[in-house]
């Protein structure tokens, strides 16, 4: 993020569609919502729901699954 914004400021207008296009685009790029929020100073609710406002399809939760067995190779 290149401008990071007081952190629980409210934002409105051009400035919350400037960070709503940021988001997505970093979104897109493959960054978490966990990740963005920790660049933008924002909680990850507010990540989250800017992202949805915006139409943005979110992926499904992922990470590490647990019991699965390992392959021998």
């Amino acid at each position: 993020m290149t401008e990071a914004t007081k952190r629980g400021a409210r934002l409105t207008g051009a400035e919350r569609d400037e960070l709503a296009s940021t988001l997505s685009q970093g979104y897109s790029e493959g960054k978490s919502i966990r990740a963005l929020a920790e660049e933008s100073g924002r909680s990850y609710g507010f990540v989250h729901r800017i992202l949805s406002e915006s139409d943005v399809s979110l992926r499904s939760r992922g990470g590490a699954t647990r019991g699965r067995a390992k392959t021998e190779g």
